[in-house]
């Protein structure tokens, strides 16, 4: 299972070549995205057509939630590096998510993600 973060997503939703031709090299392999990806994604749409292009994305990935569980580590996370390093909340949860299901982070947002510890991103393409 291949777990993105929104900004691939971004880039395969702008037709952007290098995230469509790696996305299409997955062939069977099963897309994720974290629950919280799905709604960023959502809440960047400016019209009802974008959020039906989105939407009609999502319907055909497997969107993955925290538990409560992963979500105190989160929120451990998150009070132990947003001061510090800056680390956003929706960041915090979606690292931990990461984690908790054992998948590597597809994302260019590395610096985002480099103060959780045990999270381990990958970059998918060249920008």
């Amino acid at each position: 299972m291949i777990l993105l973060d929104s900004d691939i997503m971004i880039d395969f939703l702008r037709k952007y070549s290098p995230a469509i031709s790696w996305l299409s090299s997955l062939g069977e392999e099963e897309i994720a995205l974290p629950g919280y990806v799905a709604m960023e994604l959502m809440q960047g749409c400016r019209n009802k057509l974008e959020l039906q292009e989105i939407r009609k994305f999502i319907a055909n990935v497997e969107v993955i939630w925290p538990t409560p569980e992963t979500c105190d580590q989160a929120l451990e996370t998150f009070a132990g590096y947003n001061l510090s390093h800056n680390l956003g909340l929706i960041d915090a949860l979606i690292g931990q998510t990461s984690i908790a299901f054992g998948l590597p982070l597809h994302t260019f947002n590395v610096k985002h993600y480099a103060v959780i510890p045990g999270l381990i991103t990958i970059q998918p393409y060249k920008r």
